[in-house]
């Protein structure tokens, strides 16, 4: 590595409407090297990495020195910064699918970043876009340009952002949370391929994350941050076998721990059988044949018995979602479901309605699922007064207090809204809506994978409070092994819609038989 940093920030501070959110941000980054920033909600993280780039809102005000190699960034003009980003400074966001503009296809975008800073258009920038989705190892590049974003999974999307971001062979690449939301095996393909164009292009790489696993094995070095102030900075070796501050030793303590209570053998509360979901193709023209049904989910049988918790486990794109969509009746299926002893499946209309309560799902963005127009006793009554619309308001105001307190929420934020509440909270917020109804069953759809570690283990622990005390029963679905084997009492391993492995969950993690289920468990790093 070279002895000048590539990228260097001195006595960096960022300020909103006034009020100081970064401190004193010092820290160097070299060629070649990955420096990872971790720490937990709010610390500070994105801010600085968006400051770095200019990327702030007009709200926000920026100290310090930003050098990148011999360039004063901070003395910069909205022109110059046009020819830096995308450029010399290349930028992965956090969520692809809201980073990638919903009205172009694949192609289109890629090109603009090689029309701007290197003039190419028409059969040249196709043509150079589709050497990008080979370097970053996507199939059918011909095909995947002439795609839309939501054609694409979660893994497929972020590799095109991975494809804008090194397309003109920045020196500086910026990685926000690249692999959140995506299943381990994808997050090891991520990860490994951009250390290998960080290697076959001389960048530094800024990984910012909130998984620690991730961080040990593809970081060189590791700065924390708490508050808006770097905690420690050094070699991930010394960080993790010596860290220093109290927070970081909090930090590394954070993961998810202990196991749900055991269950009493009782009839199911929900039973499946032969349930699969087809979706049609779109047909390829005129006179050409129909081609046949993609199948997302094949047909599968399994139960979930009172205050017990199924895991669903399984890449981006092997059929989780789909398969609880369809237990939620969301999308059309084929099969049976059985709710205590009235078939779902069979129901439509108002008569489903009805039975609406008795099943309540959470997602898995917190900042997505809430309306931001709704204060949160809106929120968390809305259901409420739509399946009980007995109840006075007197009752409705009790029983929305008395579930604020339940997960961990106090009463006087029912007035406030999402906006005001961290990632964390948000998510306590949509638990509040779901169970206020007294469900039978609650389906979770990855509830876990936007929140860092530490606020990860609160909700784990209160989901199985919750569970405990109203014996309530989950369809739990994550791509977080750790969690999982904290929350499951059994897991069902989904590879192509398809069941591969089932069983007990510790004898799943410690024992697996099916080649995916050990090759997901090896990418996990899990430990006993």
């Amino acid at each position: 590595m070279s002895n000048n940093p590539l990228l260097r920030l001195e006595n960096i501070a960022v300020a909103f409407d006034g009020h100081q959110v970064v401190h004193s941000l010092s820290l160097t980054l070299n060629a070649g090297e990955t420096l990872a920033i971790v720490g937990e909600s709010g610390s500070g993280k994105s801010v600085s990495a968006l400051g770095i780039a200019n990327l702030l809102p007009n709200n926000a005000t920026i100290h310090g020195e930003r050098w990148l190699g011999e360039t004063n960034l901070a003395n910069l003009t909205p022109r110059q910064w046009n020819g830096i980003r995308g450029n010399q400074l290349g930028f992965i966001f956090q969520e692809p699918m809201t980073s990638l503009n919903p009205l172009h296809r694949v192609g289109k975008q890629i090109g603009e970043a090689l029309r701007l800073h290197q003039g190419l258009s028409g059969q040249a920038a196709r043509q150079r876009s589709k050497v990008l989705l080979e370097q970053v190892k996507l199939p059918r590049p011909d095909e995947l340009l002439d795609a839309w974003p939501h054609q694409l999974s979660g893994g497929q999307r972020q590799r095109v952002m991975i494809a804008m971001a090194i397309a003109n062979n920045p020196l500086l690449l910026i990685a926000d949370e690249p692999t959140t939301a995506l299943d381990v095996t994808v997050q090891q393909e991520i990860l490994a391929l951009l250390r290998e164009l960080r290697d076959h292009h001389g960048m530094g790489m800024l990984f910012i994350s909130h998984d620690l696993n991730l961080v040990r094995r593809h970081a060189d070095r590791i700065c924390v941050m708490y508050q808006g102030r770097i905690q420690e900075i050094g070699s991930v070796e010394q960080v993790f076998e010596h860290p220093q501050s109290d927070y970081t030793k909090a930090l590394l303590a954070a993961e998810p721990e202990g196991r749900p209570q055991a269950i009493k053998h009782a009839a199911p509360v929900l039973t499946a059988r032969k349930l699969s979901v087809s979706f049609k193709r779109a047909k390829t023209g005129l006179f050409k044949p129909q081609r046949p049904d993609f199948v997302a989910v094949h047909p599968i049988d399994f139960h979930i018995a009172p205050g017990e918790t199924l895991g669903i486990v399984g890449e981006s794109g092997s059929g989780k979602t789909t398969l609880a969509s369809a237990v939620m009746r969301l999308v059309a299926s084929q099969g049976e479901v059985i709710l205590g002893n009235d078939k779902l499946s069979s129901l439509t209309g108002n008569a489903l309605r009805r039975h609406r309560h008795r099943l309540q799902m959470v997602f898995q963005d917190p900042y997505g699922a809430l309306s931001p127009r709704m204060p949160v006793f809106d929120i968390v009554s809305e259901g409420l007064r739509f399946h009980y619309p007995h109840l006075t308001d007197a009752e409705v105001n009790q029983r929305v207090n008395q579930t604020l307190r339940e997960v961990g929420l106090p009463e006087s934020c029912a007035a406030r809204y999402p906006h005001e509440f961290s990632g964390g909270q948000r998510q306590r917020i949509a638990v509040a809506r779901a169970i206020i109804l007294e469900p039978e069953l609650l389906v979770l759809d990855e509830p876990t994978s936007a929140l860092d570690r530490t606020v990860q283990k609160q909700l784990v622990t209160l989901l199985r409070d919750l569970q405990a005390r109203r014996q309530l029963s989950y369809l739990f679905i994550s791509h977080d092994l750790a969690v999982i084997r904290a929350m499951a009492h059994r897991i069902m391993v989904l590879k192509d819609g398809e069941v591969v492995e089932q069983g007990d969950c510790l004898d799943v993690l410690v024992s697996p038989q099916h080649s995916y289920t050990q090759a997901l468990i090896s990418a996990a790093h899990l430990t006993s």
